[in-house]
C-alpha cells in the first residue's frame, strides 16, 4: 500500500504527533546523529533519502505534503541549530521555489500542503512570494512569532484557477456574509 503523506524534509520529525506514523513517507536528505551541546541525542533518519527540489515520485501521488525547509542561512556548519535544522545553501530561493513545485506536483488535486517557515532570518513574505498558489490559512507561534504554520490546497486541474477568490478584500467577505 503506497503511503498518502509525504514529509518531504523530516529532519528529525520533532513536531509529529507519531513519529512512526505508518501513513507517513518520511523523506530527508541527510540521515545523521548528534549529541547536541544540552547532552540530548538529535537523528535524522529519514524513510528514503529525498532532494526535496526533484522528488522521485509520480505525479499526484500524495493526498498531503509536509514541507518544513531549512530556513537559517547565516550558521555555523557545526553549531547545534545547523545539526537540527539544516543550513540553506546559496541557491536557497531557487531551491525553496523548487520545492514549492515538486510539492505541488507530487500532491493530489485538491490535496494539502502543509507548510512551515521560520522567518528569524528570512520572512514569511519573502517566501510566499515563491509558489504562485496562494495559501488558505495560516498561524503564527512561537515566543517570538516567528514561525508561520501555513496550509495551501492544490488547485483543481480540472477547474479554472480561482485567482480571483485570493484577491478578495476582508470588507467585501463581510459584505458577502452579512
Amino acid at each position: 500500500m503506497e503511503k498518502p503523506i509525504l514529509d518531504m524534509c523530516c529532519g528529525s520529525r520533532m513536531f509529529h504527533f507519531d513519529r512512526t506514523n505508518p501513513d507517513v513517507l518520511f523523506g530527508d536528505i541527510r540521515t545523521e546523529e548528534h549529541t547536541l551541546c544540552d547532552g540530548r541525542k538529535l537523528e535524522i533518519a529519514p524513510d528514503m533519502h529525498i532532494n526535496f527540489t526533484e522528488l522521485p515520485f509520480a505525479d499526484n501521488s500524495f493526498s498531503v505534503v509536509v514541507f518544513d525547509p531549512p530556513h537559517l542561512k547565516a550558521l555555523g556548519k557545526n553549531s547545534w541549530m545547523a545539526k537540527k535544522y539544516g543550513v540553506l545553501n546559496e541557491t536557497w530561493q531557487e531551491d525553496i521555489a523548487a520545492g514549492f513545485k515538486e510539492a505541488f506536483r507530487v500532491l493530489k488535486p485538491e490535496g494539502v500542503l502543509i507548510f512551515k517557515w521560520n522567518e528569524i532570518q528570512i520572512k514569511t513574505s519573502e517566501i510566499l512570494k515563491l509558489t504562485e498558489v496562494k495559501p488558505l490559512v495560516g498561524h503564527i507561534s512561537g515566543k517570538r512569532s516567528n514561525t508561520h504554520w501555513i496550509c495551501f490546497m492544490k488547485p483543481d486541474a480540472r477547474q479554472p484557477a480561482s485567482t480571483e477568490r485570493s484577491q478578495i478584500s476582508p470588507n467585501q467577505v463581510l459584505s458577502v456574509t452579512r
